[in-house]
């Protein structure tokens, strides 16, 4: 089954994510287990658990993910930064885990002028540190690339991985359509994506690839600019849509949407637009 979904609240409890979800006619979904712009992870309540678990069963939601805070650094030279950092990872993680939700993502980080090398290692290094529930697969988000960010290409993100002392059991990517484009990764042509899955071939490997977010972009194809837009309203356009989910490689990866809400449109208008460019014949 094709499953597709967006990010929602849990605003009154992480159970009501599931009827937002299907609210909006998604199947799958994203959350937070915190304040995406604080450092505390949000208390996992049996109770609230247990219902999450049991809705997500009755109304087949699912695979869900868990996307970590923005102020995650695993690349810092700060140490502060960097225990903060894995402290809330970790949290992440186990909270992940405390709901049965089987994948958890997030930015690895800028190196903030200590250099790619430096910073691939301390990401590395840190990713060392965690303990990775046995539930749940840790995905390394791809990046815009805007300033010192780490993971705009295939082989940042392999390093990262490579380098640590975990393995692809554990790790996996969760590939970002804006952020794809924004880096100057092109799918809108056979060509294009053929070059790209040549290229995850050659590092991370597209077996693990394990989650896609799908985003229009507003700013300009390499750009390294990282901000979103409605489903073909953004520089990316329905077409690269269109190519991506319905490749063989991807078509059967569990895909979530991060696009705006506004006035006009909301999540279920860009849920109903990649229905329309799936192909299900």
């Amino acid at each position: 089954m094709f499953r597709i979904g967006s990010h929602v609240s849990t605003a009154g409890g992480v159970e009501k994510a599931v009827d937002r979800q299907v609210e909006i006619k998604g199947n799958c979904g994203q959350l937070f287990v915190g304040s995406p712009r604080g450092w505390k992870v949000g208390e996992v309540k049996k109770e609230g658990a247990d219902l999450f678990k049991k809705y997500c069963s009755e109304k087949d939601v699912g695979p869900w993910i868990v996307h970590g805070t923005y102020l995650i650094n695993l690349a810092t030279p700060k140490e502060e930064l960097a225990e903060k950092s894995v402290a809330t990872v970790q949290g992440e993680l186990d909270a992940s885990a405390e709901l049965d939700i089987p994948y958890y993502t997030f930015h690895p980080g800028a190196h903030t002028g200590e250099g790619v090398e430096k910073g691939l290692k301390n990401i590395a290094m840190r990713l060392s540190q965690l303990e990775i529930p046995n539930s749940v697969t840790l995905l390394l988000e791809n990046t815009a690339g805007k300033g010192t960010t780490l993971g705009e290409t295939f082989a940042e993100l392999q390093t990262m991985v490579e380098e640590s002392t975990y393995g692809y059991d554990d790790i996996g990517v969760c590939l970002d359509t804006c952020h794809l484009f924004s880096a100057g990764y092109g799918f809108g042509t056979d060509e294009e994506i053929s070059q790209m899955i040549d290229e995850i071939e050659g590092t991370i490997g597209i077996e693990n690839v394990r989650y896609l977010h799908l985003n229009d972009s507003k700013h300009p194809f390499g750009s390294k600019k990282d901000e979103h837009e409605h489903i073909g309203d953004g520089e990316i356009g329905e077409g690269p849509f269109r190519t991506l989910i319905n490749h063989k490689l991807f078509r059967g990866l569990p895909m979530v949407l991060e696009t705006p809400i506004d006035e006009e449109k909301d999540h279920s208008w860009d849920i109903q637009k990649i229905r329309e460019l799936r192909d299900d014949s």
